[in-house]
């Protein structure tokens, strides 16, 4: 059902950046993250980590351990506006919560941001979205 999924995160000055990618860790476990300097607005230094996780074994055990330890009701009714026309489907988790392996989704603010490319054909919004809400609703 997934094709794959991207993920980032920003790793600030006054966060560790074992902690956040313990953090990716604790959501995609198979995750090779790669770091990235980067300069943020007021000039100051910027992690930023990032990757993908592609094996079917590894995007499947992701999609059930979401089903299982997140708010179905809050994914279900969130999938219309999270699911682009390409049937990208975002997702934010906050960043402090998943270090203690907590997945709480988020709508904004500093989090862990992922790209999870929906296997839709063809790739549009209305199929992707059609497929994660069976597959919620089934669960």
């Amino acid at each position: 059902m997934i094709h794959n999924i991207k993920f980032r995160a920003f790793v600030y000055k006054d966060e560790d950046i074992d902690e956040i990618s313990q953090a990716i860790l604790n959501i995609l476990p198979e995750a090779e993250i790669e770091a990235e300097e980067a300069e943020g607005l007021l000039e100051d230094k910027i992690i930023i980590l990032s990757g993908i996780v592609s094996k079917k074994r590894f995007t499947k055990t992701f999609f059930n351990t979401l089903l299982e330890w997140t708010d179905l009701e809050k994914l279900n009714d969130d999938l219309e506006r999270k699911i682009d026309e390409k049937g990208n489907w975002f997702l934010r988790f906050d960043k402090k919560d998943a270090l203690d392996e907590i997945w709480t989704i988020k709508d904004s603010g500093d989090s862990i941001h992922l790209k999870v490319k929906i296997a839709a054909f063809p790739a549009k919004k209305e199929i992707a979205v059609d497929k994660v809400r069976q597959a919620i609703l089934n669960d």
